[in-house]
C-alpha cells in the first residue's frame, strides 16, 4: 500500500472501532432486556441454504461465522501478503519489533490464562482467546486517545495485529479443525491449486476469482476445516503485481473494495451476534470463575505484560528500536490497547466452546478484558500525550 493507502486505511479501521462499540453495546443490552427472547432467537434461528448439491444448515451466528468472516479472513490474508512482500513485515529491521511484541502477546496472555483455568473447573482449552488482538478497536481508540502521538505508534499498532493475525490464524487451524472429511478437502485443495494457477492470469476477470473462491469456501466447510483458512488461503493466491501497466494489482484493488464493507458491515453484524450474552445465565458467581476470569485477566494483564515485556526486551538487547518520537510511556499505552481482544477473541472462543454456558462466560471475559483494556490503554496514552513537550526523548 502506498502511504495514501495506510492513511485510508487506517481512517477505516478507526470508523469501524466505533461502529463495533455501538453494536456489542446494542448487543449486550439487548440480551439483558425484554427483547433478550427476540435477540436470542434472531441469533439462533436455523437459516437452511441449498445450491444443487451443497445442502447446509446452520444458525444466523454460524453462518456469519463461517460465511461472512470468511470473507474477513480474506483480506486479513490479502493484508498479510502485502505486508510481508511489500510493507511494514519486509523490511527486518522494521519487522523485528512488532513481531518480537506479537510474540510475548500471545504468549503471557496464554500462560496467565493456563495458570488461571489449570484446576478444577478450569478450561484449558479456551488458551488461545485471550492471544488476539481487534485491530480495528485498538487503532480507534489509539486515534481517540492519542491524535498527536507519533504516527510511528500507528504503524506499530497495525503491524503488531498483523503478525497477532496470522498467529490467530495458525491457532485456529491446527486447534479447531477436526473431523475431517480427506475427499472434500482434496476437493478445495484441487480448488486452491486452479487459484494459483490463475494468479500468473493477471487480468483475468473478478467473476473467476469470485466463483472459485465460493467454491473454495463450501468444499472447505464441508471438509471439517474451518473457513478462515479458506479465506487466507485464497487471498494468498491473489497477484501483487500490476494488472496492466500503470494500474493497480488485483491483490490492491480487492483490497480496496473488500475493506469498507468488512470493516462497516462483516464486523459489526459479527460484533452483534456474538458478543450478546445474559447477565443472569449460570449460578451466582459465574462471573467469578476460572474460564471469565482468565480470558479478562490475560487480555488486560497479559497482553500488556507480553507486548511491553517483549518490546522492551529487544530494544534492550540492541534487537530493535524504539517507534521513531515515542516514549515509553507511549508504548506502554499502546501496549495495554493490545489487550483489547474483542472480534478476534469472540471469533476464536465461539470454536472453543460448545457448552452454552461456557459461550456466555467466555464472552463476558472478553468484553471485560478489552473494555478494561481500551480504558487504560487509551488513559495511559491520552496522559502520555498531554505531558509532551518539545524536549529531546530521554
Amino acid at each position: 500500500m502506498s502511504t495514501r493507502s495506510t492513511l485510508e486505511f487506517l481512517k477505516t479501521e478507526t470508523g469501524s472501532g466505533l461502529i463495533l462499540v455501538a453494536a456489542a453495546g446494542l448487543a449486550i443490552a439487548a440480551a439483558n432486556s425484554p427483547a433478550s427472547g427476540a435477540y436470542f432467537a434472531f441469533v439462533d434461528h436455523q437459516v437452511t441454504i441449498q445450491i444443487g448439491a451443497f445442502h447446509e444448515t446452520m444458525s444466523v451466528l454460524k453462518w456469519i461465522k463461517n460465511g461472512l468472516m470468511a470473507i474477513f479472513f480474506f483480506v486479513v490474508g490479502l493484508e498479510i501478503k502485502y505486508e510481508v512482500l511489500r510493507g511494514e513485515l519486509s523490511n527486518p529491521r522494521r519487522l523485528a519489533l512488532p513481531v518480537l511484541a506479537a510474540v510475548g502477546g500471545v504468549v503471557v496472555p496464554a500462560l496467565l490464562y493456563s495458570a488461571i483455568n489449570a484446576g478444577p473447573g478450569g478450561h484449558l482449552n479456551g488458551w488461545p482467546v485471550p492471544t488476539a488482538t481487534d485491530i480495528a478497536f485498538a487503532l480507534a481508540a489509539l486515534a481517540i486517545a492519542g491524535p498527536r502521538l507519533p504516527p510511528s505508534l500507528r504503524v506499530f499498532l497495525l503491524t503488531l495485529a498483523i503478525a497477532d493475525d496470522l498467529a490467530a490464524v495458525v491457532l485456529i487451524g491446527v486447534l479447531f479443525s477436526t473431523h475431517i472429511d480427506w475427499r472434500t478437502l482434496a476437493g478445495a485443495g484441487a480448488t486452491l491449486a486452479v487459484l494459483a494457477a490463475m494468479s500468473q492470469w493477471r487480468r483475468a476477470p473478478y467473476f473467476f476469482y469470485v466463483a472459485a473462491f465460493v467454491l473454495l469456501w463450501a468444499f472447505t466447510l464441508k471438509s471439517g476445516v474451518n473457513t478462515s483458512l479458506a479465506g487466507v488461503a485464497a487471498a494468498l493466491t491473489v497477484p501483487l503485481e500490476p494488472r496492466r501497466p500503470g494500474s493497480a494489482s488485483a491483490l490492491h484493488e480487492l483490497m480496496t473494495a473488500l475493506h469498507p464493507y468488512v470493516a462497516f458491515l462483516i464486523l459489526p453484524l459479527f460484533a452483534f451476534a456474538a458478543a450478546g450474552f445474559s447477565l443472569a445465565d449460570g449460578p451466582p458467581g459465574a462471573a467469578f470463575q476460572p474460564l471469565p476470569v482468565g480470558i479478562a485477566v490475560g487480555l488486560f494483564i497479559g497482553k500488556a505484560v507480553g507486548v511491553f515485556g517483549a518490546a522492551a526486551l529487544a530494544i534492550g538487547l540492541g534487537l530493535a528500536r524504539r517507534p521513531t518520537g515515542a516514549r515509553w510511556t507511549d508504548l506502554l499505552g499502546v501496549s495495554i490497547l493490545c489487550g483489547v481482544g474483542f472480534t478476534m477473541s469472540l471469533f476464536i472462543a465461539g470454536l472453543a466452546f460448545a457448552d452454552p454456558l461456557a459461550q456466555a462466560q467466555s464472552r463476558l471475559g472478553v468484553v471485560a478484558g478489552s473494555l478494561a483494556s481500551a480504558l487504560v490503554g487509551m488513559a495511559v496514552l491520552a496522559w502520555s500525550q498531554s505531558r509532551r513537550t518539545d524536549a529531546p526523548r530521554p
